[in-house]
């Protein structure tokens, strides 16, 4: 090798290496500083119901456990997709967070042939927040007090059912309830909970399930009727709803849940400290007393618990939706 030639490779190599120490120094002071801007937390649906309520219940404590202000945005549609893209194609620096949940990575994916993005590898785990068991309810003005009288009035006429959209916790509830009652029932899909309930409340719909705070207001003003609780213990909040499964139906078991995640390539640094200041501000009592009095249970743990929780729920999601034969497509 001549010299020129030797002189410029060991040149080129330096440059490589000075290159790589600065783009290592510049992610560390990133990760130092981090946060010193606000943060995005993307939550896919309308303002109103329990997504929206578990964020902007928590955003404020939350923003203070981490140091900044917690923006909560609204991008509803496509069953969570419009949001979960637009977060998996932010830039993995901290500063654009998702509010995922059943409809995003556990039952939404089996409903799309094709994405804008990869559920499972483009957004990764922060850590779980809360998860709200799903009940039934019903228009006030519908006669019918129980599931039974319920299922006796669906089999003499054709009864319609709101949801917060195709592939959500509470589509598939209602279609669990109509092959294990072997019931007809009208599918309503809506743009999120908030709007859905609203219809019900009117008697647009006839009835709909989903967590207790999207139900909740409209219960206490008489406007709706819960029938019966979709989980294995009876919620706290409404201690004399029964429980399907108190009423033989098993299999009638689902809650909606909520976490928090992260574009792909988001430093572990940050990670960590984002799920420190979450498990801090689920710590904190009044918060705690507001999210259980709406009926919720919260979810403080890692990010690796998070997401052993969602691949489990998003398993045993397709399991149902194969042995009930639900159609997915759109």
């Amino acid at each position: 090798m001549s010299r020129l030639k030797y002189l410029s490779s060991c040149l080129i190599g330096l440059l490589v290496a000075a290159l790589s120490q600065t783009c290592w120094a510049q992610n560390l002071v990133s990760t130092t500083q981090y946060p010193d801007k606000p943060v995005r937390l993307i939550i896919t649906v309308p303002p109103g119901g329990a997504s929206d309520f578990v964020a902007r219940t928590l955003s404020e404590r939350f923003g203070k456990e981490l140091g900044t202000t917690i923006l909560v945005e609204n991008k509803a549609g496509a069953n969570g997709t419009i949001a979960s893209a637009l977060v998996a194609r932010a830039a993995p620096d901290g500063y654009t967070l998702l509010q995922s949940g059943i409809s995003t990575h556990g039952i939404g994916p089996y409903f799309y042939d094709s994405l804008p993005y990869a559920p499972f590898k483009d957004l990764v785990s922060i850590g779980a927040i809360a998860e709200f068991p799903i009940i039934l309810a019903v228009n006030a003005q519908l006669p019918v007090q129980s599931v039974k009288e319920l299922i006796a009035l669906a089999q003499t006429k054709a009864l319609s059912f709101a949801s917060a959209g195709t592939g959500s916790a509470p589509h598939l509830s209602g279609e669990l309830f109509k092959t294990e009652t072997k019931t007809t029932l009208i599918h309503v899909p809506y743009k999120g909970s908030a709007p859905a309930v609203v219809d019900v409340a009117s008697g647009q719909v006839d009835l709909m399930f989903d967590g207790i705070p999207a139900f909740l207001p409209h219960i206490k003003s008489g406007k709706l009727r819960p029938i019966a609780a979709v989980s294995i213990k009876r919620n706290s909040q409404l201690p004399e709803l029964p429980t399907f499964t108190e009423l033989g139906y098993p299999s009638m078991v689902a809650s909606v849940w909520y976490g928090l995640m992260a574009p792909a390539g988001t430093p572990k640094a940050i990670i960590d400290r984002v799920n420190a200041a979450m498990n801090r501000t689920l710590a904190v009592p009044e918060l705690q007393k507001k999210l259980e009095e709406s009926g919720a249970i919260v979810m403080p743990g890692s990010p690796a618990d998070f997401e052993t929780f969602y691949l489990n729920d998003y398993a045993r999601w397709g399991d149902v939706i194969k042995k009930a034969g639900i159609s997915t497509k759109q």
